[in-house]
């Protein structure tokens, strides 16, 4: 709040108080009383007019400043009002009076969207968990009758299951923190155990996994860093025109330990390359494949991000996509490992 805003707000009641003084001023002389006494009176009411406003204006300066302050500090604005003090002036309090109607508005409204929220992601579980009676019967009815036709309906049965289980994770994804478990995990077993898990896509694809240098320890949560890979593997076999090549492996760097599965399938274009994890971004493959959700890697980042971890991709057009998850190393990784160089 600026003084000269101040000012020109008071423009009319500045007006007014002058056209007063002026007019006392008058009738000072008329009636005659001597020139001193008329300039000190003057003065008196100049002054106190002076006075009154320089109070008001320290007064609200303050407390909007207060709250412009406190609005800038704030990462939840409809925090507001719990933040800061009901002012005395009168035009402060109808503003904090009105601002606590509208965020118990607010609050209210957001409370009904968030029991909406939780119902919708409690029927989805509670659905996912229903379809996969129907799925496991099929399987069972396909297994006992073998012939060409099942064996292609169990292979887009195992794609239903994959969606069915990316709807899973993505309505747990956003209360990740309710259902994970970090500890120490073994690279090896963990990819091992996801391939295993993909291996019927894999062999269908007729794909060929090389793993190396896995034998490295992170922290983290096996079952969800097993739906990421799994993810990351069905991408690397959905996007590519020949025989997938697939390589995975692991790095180790000075605060990180980095994870990558390499491809040589079709890429990704430069210009669609810092896009592919915004959610529903399909890109120009997305046009070639019309069974692109842009919902894989999207979710694959948001999940990474929940867990701390890190998600980026390389890819060349035509040569293959390489994707990294960083894990880093914490503290209690360090400490572990150096105990275990001062035993040896």
């Amino acid at each position: 709040m600026k003084i000269t805003s101040f000012l020109r707000e008071k423009i009319v009641l500045i007006v007014i108080q002058t056209i007063i003084i002026g007019f006392i001023a008058l009738m000072l002389n008329v009636l005659g009383v001597s020139s001193a006494a008329s300039v000190f009176i003057i003065l008196v009411l100049i002054l106190s007019g002076v006075v009154c406003m320089i109070y008001e204006f320290a007064r609200k300066r303050g407390f909007y400043r207060e709250l412009e302050d406190r609005l800038e500090g704030l990462d939840q604005k409809y925090l507001l009002t719990e933040m800061i003090e009901r002012p005395e002036f009168m035009e402060g309090k109808i503003l904090y009076d009105l601002m606590k109607q509208v965020d118990k508005s607010m609050n209210d409204k957001l409370s009904s969207y968030h029991r909406a929220s939780n119902d919708y992601r409690e029927y989805i579980e509670t659905w996912v968990h229903e379809i996969k009676t129907p799925i496991a019967s099929s399987r069972l009815i396909i297994e006992n009758n073998k012939n060409p036709v099942t064996r292609s309906l169990e292979a887009e049965l195992s794609r239903i299951e994959g969606y069915v289980e990316q709807a899973l994770y993505y309505t747990r994804s956003n209360s990740v923190e309710k259902d994970y478990i970090i500890k120490r995990v073994h690279l090896q077993e963990m990819v091992s155990s996801c391939v295993k898990k993909n291996a019927r896509a894999l062999i269908e694809s007729k794909a060929v996994v090389e793993m190396s240098d896995l034998d490295a320890d992170v922290f983290t949560d096996a079952k969800w860093i097993d739906f990421i890979l799994g993810q990351i593997l069905s991408n690397a076999i959905k996007y590519n025109e020949g025989q997938p090549q697939i390589k995975i492996f692991a790095e180790q760097r000075e605060s990180s330990v980095r994870l990558a599965v390499c491809d040589n399938g079709i890429g990704i274009p430069e210009q669609d390359l810092r896009r592919v994890c915004e959610k529903g971004f399909t890109g120009e493959n997305g046009r070639k494949y019309t069974r692109s959700t842009g919902v894989g890697l999207y979710l694959c980042n948001k999940l990474c991000g929940k867990l701390g971890l890190t998600l980026n991709l390389t890819s060349q057009a035509g040569k293959g996509t390489t994707v990294n998850i960083l894990f880093p190393k914490s503290k209690m990784f360090l400490l572990e490992n150096n105990n275990q160089s001062q035993n040896l």
